[in-house]
């Protein structure tokens, strides 16, 4: 039953699942596979999960909704060898493929169908696994990510929307680098990042005294974590970040919940476990019942061991029913 057939019901949880969201991957022994979303899927229906939420479709983007947060210049590059399939889109990291540029566009579809979700009150709370993409610049591809779905969702919120006050909250391993430069400036976005210290792990920022520029100073936190760094850690540095969000205020939540961080990821030297995305999600989507009539999305960002994948993701989903 979809949540349109629902009688009388109060908006549910809603979760992005299809083929299409799959396509966005890489082969060749690439670290972003494109078996996530089937790893993920699995965990749900081991955990009986499918039958809570409301299932919905991948939704794709048009260019002009990539152009509110990308450049031209860019996009074209993208089509172009999305064409021919053959080369790199960023330094190394980003191969391109036949079709990258339709597979990038389905994940930024699904993430602004969710935003459009929860701004007319379809669903609470909204999770989409293939997508928080937040390396991409609006110049550039970076560390797995063509298109920064993160990036165009607060765009989209801004412009078409009206949304002033946006939470953006970063779990993953890696700092969010395309989110907070895109953003470093805007005193209206508010940023709460925790990752592995840049020192020892790609991007190589966020470093604990960036906190936004100009009028923008002191809307943005940075919390980088020392190699090994386990739940208690976590906790200690996520009751940091819910201050820094309850303050703000905000009228919509982004949480990019990267499952990268959790102990056993081949990229990355963090020891959570998935109790640290269950407090997170649990605590945001309680901030979000205080201050934007519980708006949160979540979006899946990154972790490439199958375990960490299931775990993490199916954590999020659960602490949102259990609102």
């Amino acid at each position: 039953m979809t949540l349109n057939n629902r009688v009388n019901a109060q908006p549910l949880v809603a979760v992005t699942y299809g083929e299409e969201l799959a396509r966005y991957g890489f082969g060749h022994g690439h670290p972003f596979g494109f078996d996530r979303l089937g790893i993920f899927w699995s965990g749900m229906v081991e955990r009986g999960l499918t039958a809570r939420v409301d299932v919905v479709k991948p939704a794709t983007a048009s260019r002009e909704e990539i152009e509110r947060f990308h450049s031209r210049g860019y996009i074209d590059q993208v089509v172009q060898q999305s064409i021919d399939g053959e080369g790199f889109l960023d330094y190394g990291d980003t191969p391109a493929f036949p079709g990258v540029y339709e597979a990038a566009a389905w994940v930024v579809g699904s993430t602004l169908d969710a935003v459009r979700r929860l701004m007319d009150g379809r669903a609470r709370h909204v999770f989409v696994p293939i997508a928080g993409l937040h390396h991409a610049r609006r110049h550039s591809a970076g560390g797995f990510c063509v298109f920064n779905d993160c990036g165009v969702a607060i765009e989209q919120l801004r412009l078409r929307h009206g949304v002033r006050r946006i939470a953006y909250v970063d779990i993953d391993a890696h700092h969010g680098d395309g989110v907070y430069y895109a953003f470093d400036d805007e005193p209206e976005v508010f940023i709460g990042d925790i990752h592995e210290d840049g020192r020892f792990l790609y991007p190589g920022t966020g470093r604990a005294d960036e906190n936004g520029t100009g009028e923008a100073e002191g809307t943005k936190l940075n919390i980088p974590l020392p190699p090994g760094a386990g739940d208690h850690a976590f906790f200690d540095a996520w009751a940091r970040v819910e201050a820094h969000i309850d303050d703000a205020k905000p009228e919509f939540v982004i949480l990019q919940c990267g499952a990268d961080g959790l102990a056993g990821d081949p990229l990355t030297h963090l020891e959570y476990t998935a109790a640290a995305h269950r407090r997170a999600t649990s605590r945001l989507c309680e901030l979000a019942d205080r201050h934007c009539g519980g708006r949160l999305l979540a979006l899946g960002g990154g972790g490439y061991n199958p375990r960490g994948i299931a775990d993490a993701w199916c954590a999020v989903v659960e602490a949102m029913l259990e609102r």
